[in-house]
């Protein structure tokens, strides 16, 4: 069973779930997170992030110590996947370490799952792995597992072998689940995959494809189009090397991060019909009546999946201006991003994280934030992130882009929904958006809000106001 929704702990949502003891989630929050997915919401997977989360590595004996009946009733690592996110060491030297215990960790939640079961159940079994670039970084992992971890419990310790006195170290080999995050990844994703399937025997291989850091970096439209051209390249690698290849799409709640709300599944899975599993970030849990996530998640898993769509390389040369301008407009407004997103509200417990551009930017000096609070700070001021670089595209060349990225006018329609106007006389750049948008109706409330702010009256409570008229922080 290969899961079709992975809960993630993205922090995107408004409202604090009832069982967090903090706004902002962490450790023992984080393991209650873990059952109500499983049991209440129906997702049978979730990401466990060890990248830039201060995260319990005990997870699986709490959850064991702490829901006894839900599991013996359904197996970890069967019924239920939890799948860590690791440290990438070629990025992330300050955590680079983290890998090596993270790996351990795998080893001895077996350990813990023995015990529970009676029997060899292997309660994680799979790491993701992020801003991967080469082969050579997932055959790191994988090779660092099976030959470092694993093996040497076969070494003397003074007079007995490391397994002797310890016990024997399961599962024997893990599955590493590239996550790739730039245009160069992406595009080169269907190549990095067959070179690492070809000196191994597998039965499947899934792949992330990143929806959040690529809009951030590259544009809206560019976004979907890098993703869908990697999800057609992906599948014909599964056909030519008769691997079966499972995606998996980080979408979130903003249509700028992959627009995965309850009321938007449909349109989400007709867009991506070749991904196996979609991410159910927090708001997408936390935003919207327990219910409506509940019935979202069922038409999700009564899906099957369809096939990846080409994406042609003419549609590249259009984006390309497109991304130019995008990024143009969006390093003009980097100190007003910056400034805001002071008041954005963390919703989980981070470390400070620095890599790649959807990581940490540095402009004049500065960084941008992430892509979650990017995109809060950008709405909370009437600027919808979406709408950026429109004024490099007619509408000839959108209505072409909309045969390839099918949900294009509907995610632009929900952007202008919260576009206020009066940003034009801050940044007469934008005033293009001006005239675009007396094609749409707009959120009065929304509009309020977003009016003090740029006059100068920043402060969380309005930041969560707006957030809440429309339905994700970011």
């Amino acid at each position: 069973m290969i899961p079709r929704i992975m809960s993630t702990q993205h922090p995107d949502n408004v409202f604090i779930p009832f069982f967090a003891t903090a706004p902002d989630m962490g450790g023992e929050d984080e393991i209650t997170e873990v059952f109500y997915a499983f049991s209440v919401l129906g997702a049978e997977e979730q990401m466990w992030d060890f990248e830039g989360k201060e995260v319990d590595e005990f997870v699986v004996r709490k959850l064991f110590e702490r829901y006894p009946n839900f599991f013996r009733k359904n197996r970890l690592g069967e019924d239920f996947r939890l799948t860590p996110r690791v440290p990438n060491p070629s990025v992330e030297k300050a955590e680079a370490k983290l890998l090596l215990e993270t790996l351990e960790a795998v080893a001895r939640s077996a350990d813990y799952a023995r015990l529970f079961y009676g029997e060899e159940v292997a309660p994680i079994f799979e790491v993701i792995l992020p801003m991967t670039t080469s082969s050579a970084e997932l055959n790191r992992v994988y090779h660092l597992y099976k030959r470092y971890i694993v093996w040497k419990q076969y070494k003397r310790v003074y007079d007995v072998k490391l397994y002797e006195w310890i016990g024997r170290f399961f599962p024997e080999e893990i599955n590493v689940i590239p996550l790739f995050e730039t245009k160069e990844a992406l595009l080169n994703s269907a190549g990095i995959v067959r070179e690492y399937l070809s000196d191994k025997e597998l039965e499947y291989q899934r792949v992330f494809l990143a929806r959040s850091d690529p809009a951030m970096n590259y544009g809206l439209i560019s976004a979907v189009l890098y993703d869908k051209k990697a999800l057609y390249e992906l599948q014909k690698v599964g056909e030519e090397e008769s691997v079966e290849i499972y995606p998996i799409i980080g979408v979130g709640g903003a249509p700028f991060r992959g627009h995965f709300i309850p009321e938007n599944v449909d349109a989400v899975l007709a867009e991506y019909p070749s991904v196996q599993t979609y991410t159910a970030q927090s708001s997408f849990k936390y935003d919207r009546p327990t219910m409506e996530v509940i019935k979202a998640i069922e038409r999700v898993k009564s899906k099957s999946r369809g096939k990846a769509e080409e994406v042609p390389e003419e549609v590249f040369e259009i984006t390309e201006p497109y991304t130019e301008r995008y990024q143009k407009e969006m390093l003009a407004l980097a100190p007003m991003i910056r400034e805001v997103a002071r008041y954005v509200p963390s919703r989980r417990r981070r470390k400070l994280h620095v890599g790649l551009f959807g990581y940490s930017r540095e402009v004049n000096g500065s960084a941008l934030p992430r892509a979650i609070k990017f995109t809060a700070a950008l709405y909370s001021i009437g600027v919808p992130p979406e709408l950026l670089g429109l004024s490099a595209l007619g509408e000839k060349e959108l209505e072409f882009l909309s045969e390839y990225y099918h949900g294009l006018y509907r995610d632009l329609e929900f952007a202008f929904r919260y576009f206020n106007p009066r940003v034009a006389e801050r940044f007469p750049f934008l005033e293009y958006l001006v005239k675009m948008a007396r094609e749409y109706e707009r959120d009065d409330r929304h509009g309020e809000i977003t009016g003090r702010i740029l006059k100068g009256e920043i402060n969380e409570g309005l930041v969560v106001e707006a957030a809440s008229i429309r339905g994700f922080l970011g």
